[in-house]
């Protein structure tokens, strides 16, 4: 029997070995997108979004600028009109603090038609008041004291007292002195008080 031209496979056949001569660092790269190709796309997507942010940063700062110096401008042509306002202001509170001083002054000193009022109602009937006369420095009462002669110079005294603790007169006075005391051809007791007015206390009129 003639032998078959068809060839047998063998499963036990070993493959044919040859030996792997190539150099895989020098093999082209087979891949579709390289990985270069990403890393290069990203950088360029991180320096479009960083230009994108200063260029919008760099435009709103230039609006700051613009707006500052339209301010700047405006301020500089109000400048003067303010400066002589300022100063305005100022010779007007120095001349409200004059004013108020002043006014603080008149209000502190009693007024001439009080002090008269509250002699009258203070001093008792067996005194009567001959003549006042004010001074820059004090009041100078003249009056006559009722009554007998030995007991003139006791009323005189409890007046001058009297002048020198009254809660409306009294604060107005450093001193009430009885100056003096003296015979009228009428038998009658004629004293002279002057009462020192406090510093800045004079009675002014109305």
């Amino acid at each position: 029997m003639p032998p078959s031209l068809s060839k047998k496979s063998d499963a036990s056949a070993v493959p044919a070995w040859h030996p792997n001569l190539r150099i895989v660092e020098n093999l082209p790269d087979t891949k579709v997108v390289r990985t270069a190709f990403f890393v290069n796309g990203a950088a360029a997507l991180v320096v479009i979004i960083l230009a994108l942010y200063l260029g919008h940063e760099e435009w709103r700062l230039h609006g700051v600028r613009r707006e500052i110096a339209d301010w700047q401008t405006q301020i500089d042509t109000h400048k003067k009109e303010s400066q002589d306002a300022l100063a305005l202001y100022a010779d007007f509170k120095t001349e409200e603090a004059k004013t108020s001083e002043v006014a603080s002054f008149v209000a502190s000193k009693p007024v001439l038609s009080e002090i008269i009022l509250r002699l009258g109602a203070m001093t008792p009937k067996k005194i009567a008041l001959d003549a006042l006369n004010f001074q820059d420095t004090g009041l100078s009462i003249k009056a006559t004291v009722k009554g007998a002669p030995d007991r003139a110079s006791g009323d005189a005294s409890a007046y001058e007292k009297q002048l020198r603790s009254d809660s409306v007169l009294g604060p107005m006075f450093t001193e009430v002195n009885l100056l003096t005391m003296r015979r009228a051809t009428n038998g009658r007791l004629v004293i002279e008080i002057f009462c020192s007015f406090k510093k800045d206390k004079g009675p002014r009129k109305t």
